[in-house]
C-alpha cells in the first residue's frame, strides 16, 4: 500500500509537470503567433485536466485576439471555477468589459485580483497591463503605472520589462521603450521578441535600412521566428510608400516576407484575414481576390470575407460583385463596419453609374454612391486623401459631373494632404461642366462654391497665378464681370512680374485676360478698353478678337463680349 501511494504521488507530480509544460509550449506558440497550434495545445491540456484556469484564460485571450468575444467569454466563465488560475479569468472578463466601454466594471475586477496577490506574484500584473493595452481604446498610461509598481518588487523580471516596453511604445515614449526592451533581452536572451521590438522602434522612426538589419540579426538567432517576417513585410511596405522610387522593389519584398510569415505561423482563417488586410495596404487586389475566394471555401458564413470580396471586386473592375458583397456586409448589423466599407461601396456605385459610352450617368445609382462616400467620410475624414486620385481619373475622362462631386467631398477635409489641389480640381470641374450652358441651365450654387474654392487656394498660395485665372473664368460664366476683370488683372500682374519668359509661355492666357478686361470697359471707359486691346495686339498682332473689337470701338459700334473660357 505504501509503495502504491508513492507511485501515485509520482504519477500526480508527473501530470502536474506535464500540464505546466503544455502551458509553456502553448505560450511559446502564442508568442510565435502560431495561434491555431496554441489553441490545439490548450484544448488538449483542458481535456487532460479540465480544472486548469490558466489554460482557460490563454484560450480566451486567443479568441479575443481573433475578435471572437463569445467564445472568449465562455472560456473565461469556465475558468472562474478552476481550482488554480481562476483569477486570470477574472482579468479576461475585465478585458471584455473594457472592450465594451464598461471601465468601472473592469476596474472592479482588476482590483479584486490585485488584492489577492502576494508580493512576488507577477503574472497577474502582466495580464492586467495587457488587458489595458489590447483593446480598441488602449490605456497605455494605466498599463505603465501598473507595471512600474510590479517592477519595484521584481526589478529583474524580464517579462515585466518586455511588457513595459510595449506600454511605453504604445504611449509613444520611444526612449523608455528602447530601454525596457534592451533590458529585457539583457536579462533573458531567450526573449527574442524583446530584441525584435528594437527593430520595430527603428521601423517607427523610418530608419528602414537599420530596421531591416536589426530584424536580420533576430533571424540569425532564430530563422523560424515568424513574427520577424511580418515586421519585415511591414517595414518594406512603409519603405515603399515613403520612398516612392523604391515602391516596386519594396512592395515585392513586403509581399514575399508576408507569405513567409504565414508559412511559419498558420494558414487558419484568422491568419488569412490578417494577410488579406495586408494585401489591401499593399494594393495587391488580384492576390486579395484569390485569397478572398480561398477563405470563402474555408468558411462560407464569415461575413468579413464579404469585405475582401467587395474591395477586390471593385479594384478589379467587377462593380456588380463589389456592390452585392459590400451591400450584404454593411446591412448585416452584426459587423464592425469601417469607413473603407462604405468607401469602396460608394466608389463601386459611382463607377457603375457611368454608362458604356463614358458620358451617360444613371443619376439614381450615382446619388447612392455619393451618399455612401459621405458616410465613409463621416466615419473617417482621412478617406478624403484617396479621393484625389479618383476625382482626377474622372476629370481626365471628361466625366465632369462625377469629378466635381468627388472633389466636393474631398475638400470637406481641410487636413487632407491634397486639399489645395482638390480645391483647384473642384473649381475646374464645375467650370468645365457649366461652360457653354444657357444661363437658365447653369448650376449657380456649384459655380459659387467653385469661386470660394479658388479663394481658398489664393489665400493659401497667393502667388499661384492659375487660381486667379480660374476664378476669373468662373465669374465670367456667372456674369460677375467686375470680379472677373479685377481677378484677370491680378493674374496679369503675377505673370508680368515673373518676366518675359513667363509672359511668352502664357501668351494665350495673358491675351485672354487683356481681351476680357477690355470688353468689360468697352461700354464705360473706351480709352481704357482700347488700351487693353492694344496690349493684346502688342503681344499677338494677329489676334482677331482684339482687332475687330478695336475697329468697333473706333467706329462707335458695340464691342462684342469676350468669349468665355
Amino acid at each position: 500500500m505504501k509503495k502504491y501511494k508513492i507511485l501515485s504521488l509520482v504519477f500526480l507530480t508527473a501530470a502536474v509537470v506535464g500540464h505546466s509544460q503544455d502551458i509553456d509550449q502553448a505560450k511559446k506558440a502564442i508568442d510565435a503567433e502560431q495561434y491555431e497550434k496554441a489553441k490545439t495545445m490548450l484544448k488538449n491540456s483542458l481535456q487532460a485536466k479540465a480544472d486548469n484556469g490558466r489554460a482557460d484564460y490563454l484560450l480566451g485571450t486567443l479568441y479575443l485576439k481573433q475578435n471572437i468575444e463569445d467564445s472568449a467569454k465562455i472560456y473565461f466563465q469556465k475558468g472562474l471555477s478552476a481550482s488554480e488560475g481562476s483569477r486570470f479569468n477574472t482579468i479576461g472578463l475585465g478585458q471584455i468589459d473594457l472592450e465594451n466601454g464598461n471601465s468601472s466594471a473592469a476596474q472592479a475586477k482588476f482590483d479584486q485580483v490585485l488584492k489577492e496577490l502576494k508580493k512576488k506574484d507577477v503574472e497577474e500584473y502582466l495580464y492586467i497591463a495587457q488587458a489595458y493595452m489590447n483593446n480598441s481604446k488602449p490605456d497605455y498610461k494605466a498599463a505603465i503605472n501598473l507595471l512600474t509598481k510590479a517592477q519595484l518588487t521584481n526589478p529583474n523580471d524580464a517579462n515585466i520589462k518586455l511588457i513595459l516596453g510595449d506600454a511605453y511604445y504604445g504611449d509613444k515614449s520611444q526612449n523608455d521603450a528602447y530601454a525596457s526592451y534592451r533590458d529585457a533581452y539583457a536579462i533573458d536572451n531567450t526573449l527574442i521578441r524583446a530584441k525584435m521590438q528594437l527593430g520595430v522602434l527603428l521601423k517607427g522612426a523610418k530608419a528602414y535600412t537599420e530596421a531591416v538589419k536589426a530584424f536580420d540579426e533576430v533571424l540569425a538567432l532564430n530563422p523560424k521566428y515568424g513574427p520577424v517576417f511580418r515586421e519585415l513585410a511591414e517595414t518594406y511596405y512603409l519603405w515603399a510608400n515613403n520612398k516612392p522610387g523604391t515602391y516596386t522593389e519594396n512592395i515585392a519584398k513586403a509581399l514575399s516576407n508576408y507569405e513567409t510569415y504565414l508559412s511559419l505561423t498558420d494558414y487558419s482563417l484568422s491568419s488569412r484575414m490578417r494577410h488579406a488586410d495586408f494585401l489591401i495596404l499593399a494594393k495587391d487586389y488580384k492576390a486579395l481576390e484569390v485569397e478572398a475566394n480561398a477563405m470563402q471555401k474555408l468558411d462560407k458564413v464569415n461575413p468579413r470575407i464579404l469585405r475582401y470580396l467587395g474591395y477586390s471586386a471593385y479594384q478589379n473592375g467587377n462593380f456588380d460583385a463589389a456592390i452585392n458583397a459590400l451591400n450584404e456586409f454593411t446591412s448585416l448589423g452584426t459587423n464592425k463596419v469601417i469607413a473603407g466599407d462604405y468607401y469602396f461601396l460608394g466608389l463601386s456605385k459611382v463607377a457603375k453609374s457611368v454608362a458604356a459610352d463614358g458620358k451617360t450617368i444613371d443619376t439614381t445609382t450615382f446619388a447612392l454612391g455619393i451618399s455612401d462616400l459621405k458616410k465613409s467620410l463621416e466615419m473617417d475624414a482621412g478617406v478624403a486623401n484617396g479621393l484625389n486620385e479618383i476625382g482626377k481619373k474622372y476629370f481626365v475622362q471628361k466625366v465632369y459631373p462625377i469629378a466635381s462631386s468627388i472633389f466636393e467631398l474631398a475638400i470637406t477635409n481641410p487636413d487632407s494632404r491634397n486639399y489645395l489641389e482638390d480645391n483647384v480640381y473642384y473649381g475646374l470641374s464645375v467650370l468645365t461642366e457649366n461652360r457653354g450652358r444657357e444661363p437658365k441651365d447653369l448650376n449657380v450654387v456649384a459655380l459659387q462654391n467653385a469661386d470660394k474654392a479658388m479663394d481658398t487656394v489664393i489665400v493659401a498660395t497667393p502667388n499661384y497665378q492659375e487660381a486667379y485665372l480660374y476664378k476669373a473664368r468662373i465669374n465670367s460664366v456667372l456674369d460677375k464681370d467686375d470680379v472677373m476683370a479685377d481677378t484677370y488683372q491680378k493674374y496679369i500682374d503675377i505673370v508680368l512680374a515673373k518676366g518675359d519668359a513667363e509672359i511668352t509661355k502664357n501668351k494665350g492666357k495673358v491675351t485672354e485676360s487683356y481681351n476680357s478686361i477690355a470688353a468689360f470697359y468697352a461700354n464705360t471707359d473706351k480709352v481704357k478698353s482700347k488700351e487693353y486691346f492694344a496690349k493684346t495686339l502688342l503681344l499677338d498682332p494677329t489676334n482677331d478678337y482684339a482687332t475687330k473689337s478695336l475697329e468697333s470701338l473706333n467706329s462707335n459700334k458695340v464691342t462684342p463680349k469676350a468669349p468665355k473660357k
